[in-house]
């Protein structure tokens, strides 16, 4: 069952990144985006990181930070960040509190295995803290484009 929903305040948290400690409470003001990715250095990952890096400028213009999280530390955040020149930071959630505050640990499946794992998702926070879009099961593919699409709607 989700703890989040669309209309009402986001959860908020506070993480590690590549920038320091970073909490929601900190994006007061203008739009959120949050992406949660299973891993750094994967091509996925990899693809949504830079699609997003690539409209980082879109994105502030319609003011509006990008932050990925995922459950890698954030040291290996800091390696991914600077190999990949990600415009914005990383946030490291190791213990996947906020992933599970988010409700983006799902059961994933590979080579007939089944694991519990970070569920591809996005969530659109408004400048009032509010929970505006939410993304799941995300396909890399044309995503950035519509969550910057998203943004500029609001």
């Amino acid at each position: 069952m989700s703890k989040i929903e669309i209309g009402k305040k986001a959860p908020p948290f506070t993480l590690e990144g590549t920038n320091g400690t970073w909490s929601l409470e900190d994006g007061k003001g203008t739009a959120v985006v949050i992406y949660f990715y299973p891993r750094d250095n994967t091509s996925g990952c990899t693809q949504e990181g830079l699609d997003f890096s690539a409209r980082n400028a879109q994105f502030k213009k319609a003011k509006a930070q990008i932050f990925g999280i995922s459950p890698d530390s954030a040291a290996s955040h800091e390696k991914f960040k600077k190999k990949m020149s990600f415009a914005f930071d990383l946030l490291s959630d190791p213990d996947q509190k906020v992933c599970k505050l988010y409700d983006v640990i799902q059961e994933k499946s590979m080579y007939g295995r089944k694991y519990m794992g970070v569920e591809r998702s996005t969530f659109l926070i408004d400048a009032k803290g509010v929970l505006r879009h939410e993304w799941r099961k995300v396909k890399v593919k044309d995503h950035a484009e519509a969550v910057l699409a998203a943004v500029k709607a609001l």
